[in-house]
C-alpha cells in the first residue's frame, strides 16, 4: 500500500537511470578489491565482515586513527552548556529500545511522549473541528495536512504567562485514500470532492506551538492570535525563480509566463536557512500525472528519465479535477514539479517559491549551510535507485542581521551560483578503512552551462539528463544529507537499492540486494562546504549486527541496536548523529537511532524509540535546549487489508489512524 500512495510503485518499474555511470557500489568495490588484507579471501565471502581487520577498533575510532582532524567550516554549534549531563537528550544515555512490533509508540523508560498535531487538527483560526466522516476540501485546506515528513521548530521567544512559543512547519508528502474515505476503490470513480480533499491535504503547514511548563512538552498554542499559522496546497500560487523561470518548457496555456505555478507536491524531507526560512523537496511527483493519450514525442527521452508516462496512462486522476495534470494535453506540466521550495514561515503574506537553481529531480530535501567565506552551500539527493548527489554553492555571501535590506539579499541566494554532482572514486590504498576520494563536478551556473547541447535551463529542468552526461556515481537511493555542526563532516543516507545484481557481487561488494541500506561519511577538502574536492568513508552498513555484512563504525556489533532503510538524518547539539528508518527489513517497526560520530562511541547505534505498526519515522528534530525530540510519524496502519473498517493501526487516538507529529522527552 505504501509503495502505491507514496511513489506510484516506483519499484515496479525499470530503474530510470539507464547509463552506464559507475554507481556506489562499484566505487566500494574499487576501494576495497586492491587491498592486501583481503588477498587470502576465498571467493566469494563477504568483505564488510572482515570486521576488525578492514575496520579501526573503537579504541582507534576513540582516537580518530587515520582519519583527518575536523575543525568546523563556521565555527562549533552553540555549547551545549553541560545539558548533556543534566538530563538533556543529547548524553545518550538512554535505555535502547527493543525492536517490537507494538501499534504505539515506544520510548526509553524514564521518557514521555505526547502527540503535538495531528491530520486533521485545526491550523488556521476558522478551520472547523476534524470529522473524519464528514471531510470537506474546504475543511481540509485549513486543517493539518495528512502524512506529515520534514518538521522544523523556529523559536518565537515568551508568550502568555511565560510559556514558550514557537513555530512547527511540516510537509504532507502524499496522501492514502484507502485508509481516509471508507469504501476507497480508486480515483476514477470516486467523487470529485474526494480527489479535492486529497489535493488540499497535500503540501505543507506552519502552526504555531508552546511548550507545557517547564518539561520538555510541546502542543498546538491554544491562546493568542496565532498570526503565522498557515496551509499550503496543491491549488497554492507559488512564485517561479532562477535561470529557469520562463523558459518555454515551463510555459502552459493558464500560465504562459511560466512563472506561476498552482501547488507543491509530495513534499518529503527539507531543510532551514541561517535567514530563518524552510526549504521543502518535491519528490515523487510522476505519480500525480497521467496521459489520456500518447505524449509528444519531443517529451519522450525525459518523461522516461522521471518515471512520468508517456501512453495511455492512469494515476491519481487528478485530471478529473484539473486537465493540467494530462500530460497528452498538458505536458509542460510536469516541469513545473520536482524543484526545491522555499517558504518565510514568519511572513504569512510571502509568496512562496520554487527554486530552479537547485535543480530538478526527485529531491529528498535541502540541507543548507555557510561555507567559510560565507557563500551558501546547499547539498540535495535524488532519492532514486542508481541515481545522484548534488550540491549547490550560491555566488554571493549570506549577509546576517534582521534587517529588511538583510532578509531581501539573503532571499536571492537561492537563484544565483553553481550547481554541481558528485563523483565517487576508491582510493586503492591498504589504509584499513572503507575509504576514497571524491570531486563535485560542475553542471552550471545560473549564467553558464557545463554540460555539451543544453543551455543553463535545460540542465536545470532536466537536470537527471544533464548530470548523466558529466558521469557522476550511481548511489543506492541518496536520500537525507546532513552536515554535523561540531565537525563539519557530512553524512548522506543511502536507504536500499535492491536491484543491485549478483553480478556486481564479489568479495568487497557482498550484497547483491542491498535491503538495509547505509550511510557515508565525507569531510570536504578544509572543511570546506564550498570545496571541489572531499574524502569519503562509509560509517554505517546497515542492517543485523550478527550478519557480518554489516558495519557499525568499528564499534562492538555485540552491542549495538540493529538497524534497516536509513532515510532521515539529524544532528543534536553535541553532534550525535539520529537516525530515521523507512522500510525496516528486520521484521520490527519502523524508529528513530542515535549515535555518537567520534569518541569511543562512535558507531554505537542505540535505538531511541519506535513508530506504531505500518508507519515510517520522519523529521527528527532535537530541539535546541536538547530537552526535547521531535519526530513525525508517517501512515500509521499502512498495511495490505488496512481500512477504515479494518483499521490496521488505531495510532494515536484510539479510532482511526491518523499521522501525526509527536514529541519525546525526560521526565
Amino acid at each position: 500500500m505504501t509503495c502505491t500512495f507514496r511513489c506510484g510503485s516506483a519499484c515496479d518499474h525499470p530503474v530510470p537511470n539507464p547509463t552506464d555511470n559507475e554507481y556506489f557500489g562499484d566505487v566500494v568495490t574499487a576501494a576495497l578489491s586492491r587491498r592486501s588484507v583481503i588477498k587470502g579471501s576465498a571467493a566469494g565471502a563477504l568483505l564488510l565482515s572482515a570486521g576488525a581487520a578492514l575496520a579501526p577498533t573503537p579504541a582507534a575510532a576513540s582516537s580518530m586513527a587515520g582519519m583527518p582532524k575536523l575543525p568546523t567550516a563556521h565555527g562549533p554549534s552553540k555549547p551545549s552548556h553541560g545539558r548533556g549531563h543534566h538530563g538533556g537528550v543529547d548524553s545518550l544515555d538512554f535505555t535502547p529500545v527493543a525492536p517490537n512490533k507494538l501499534d504505539q509508540l515506544s520510548v526509553p523508560k524514564g521518557y514521555h511522549q505526547a502527540v503535538v498535531a495531528a491530520w486533521g487538527d485545526p491550523v488556521t483560526p476558522d478551520a472547523p473541528r476534524f470529522d473524519f466522516e464528514r471531510q470537506t476540501a474546504h475543511a481540509q485546506s485549513k486543517q493539518f495536512g495528512y502524512n506529515n515528513d520534514y518538521l522544523m521548530v523556529l523559536p518565537l521567544g515568551r508568550g502568555p504567562r511565560g510559556s514558550e512559543r514557537a513555530l512547527m512547519v511540516i510537509n504532507h508528502e502524499y496522501t492514502d485514500e484507502i485508509l481516509m474515505f471508507r469504501g476507497w476503490k480508486d480515483g476514477a470513480g470516486a467523487p470529485i470532492e474526494q480527489l479535492r480533499i486529497a489535493m488540499a491535504a497535500h503540501g505543507m503547514s506552519v502552526v504555531e506551538i508552546e511548550r507545557v511548563g517547564r518539561t520538555g512538552r510541546w502542543r498546538l498554542a491554544r491562546s493568542g492570535r496565532r498570526p503565522f499559522n498557515r496551509r499550503f496546497t496543491a491549488t497554492t500560487p507559488f512564485l517561479v525563480t532562477g535561470p529557469a523561470a520562463g523558459h518555454a518548457l515551463l510555459k502552459t496555456k493558464a500560465d504562459p509566463s511560466g512563472r506561476r505555478v498552482l501547488g507543491t507536491l509530495n513534499n518529503c524531507s527539507g531543510g532551514v536557512t541561517p535567514w530563518g526560512t524552510t526549504l521543502h523537496g518535491e519528490e515523487n511527483i510522476n505519480q500525480y500525472f497521467e496521459a489520456s493519450a500518447p505524449v509528444d514525442p519531443a517529451y519522450v527521452d525525459a518523461f522516461k528519465r522521471y518515471g512520468l508516462p508517456i501512453a495511455a496512462n492512469s494515476g491519481k486522476f487528478w485530471s478529473r479535477v484539473d486537465e493540467r495534470f494530462d500530460l497528452a494535453k498538458h505536458p509542460n506540466e510536469a516541469n513545473r514539479f520536482g524543484w526545491v521550495v522555499e517558504i518565510d514561515p514568519h511572513d504569512p503574506d510571502a509568496v512562496p517559491r520554487k527554486r530552479t537553481m537547485l535543480g530538478r529531480f526527485k529531491h529528498e530535501g535541502a540541507t543548507v549551510t555557510i561555507a567559510k567565506d560565507g557563500r551558501a552551500v546547499v547539498y540535495l539527493g535524488d532519492d532514486e535507485k542508481f541515481d545522484y548527489l548534488y550540491k549547490f554553492v550560491s555566488t554571493d555571501r549570506q549577509r546576517k542581521g534582521n534587517s529588511a535590506a538583510a532578509h531581501r539579499h539573503n532571499m536571492d541566494l537561492l537563484d544565483h551560483g553553481t550547481l554541481y554532482v558528485a563523483k565517487f572514486t576508491g582510493d586503492g590504498s591498504d589504509d584499513g578503512q572503507y575509504d576514497g576520494t571524491g570531486e563535485w563536478i560542475k553542471l552550471c551556473t545560473d549564467k553558464e552551462s557545463f554540460v555539451p547541447g543544453m543551455s543553463v535551463a535545460e540542465v536545470l529542468i532536466n537536470t537527471r539528463l544533464a548530470a548523466d552526461k558529466m558521469g557522476p556515481t550511481k548511489m543506492d537511493r541518496p536520500e537525507d544529507v546532513e552536515r554535523n555542526p561540531v565537525t563539519g563532516s557530512v553524512y548522506m543516507a543511502c536507504t536500499n537499492n535492491d536491484s543491485r545484481t549478483a553480478a556486481q557481487v564479489d568479495e568487497a561488494n557482498p550484497r547483491a540486494t542491498n535491503k538495509h541500506g547505509h550511510i557515508v561519511e565525507f569531510d570536504e577538502e578544509h572543511q570546506d562546504a564550498a570545496a571541489r574536492t572531499f574524502t569519503w568513508r562509509l560509517f554505517l552498513v546497515c542492517g543485523d549486527p550478527e550478519d557480518p555484512s554489516t558495519y557499525f563504525g568499528g564499534y562492538d556489533k555485540s552491542k549495538v541496536s540493529p538497524i534497516s532503510c536509513p532515510d532521515n538524518v539529524a544532528f543534536d547539539g553535541s553532534g550525535n548523529l539520529w537516525i530515521s528508518t523507512d522500510g525496516n527489513a528486520l521484521g520490527s517497526n519502523d524508529g528513530l537511532f542515535a549515535t555518537a560520530t567520534r569518541g569511543p562511541e562512535r558507531g554505537h547505534v542505540k535505538q531511541f524509540l519506535t513508530v506504531p505498526i505500518g508507519a515510517e519515522t520522519c523529521g527528527p528534530l532535537v530541539s535546541e535546549d536538547q530537552r526535547t525530540v521531535f519526530v513525525a510519524v508517517q501512515h500509521p496502519g499502512e498495511l495490505d487489508g488496512g481500512t477504515p473498517e479494518t483499521p490496521k493501526s488505531h495510532w494515536p487516538f484510539g479510532d482511526q489512524p491518523r499521522p501525526a507529529v509527536a514529541c519525546v522527552w525526560k521526565d
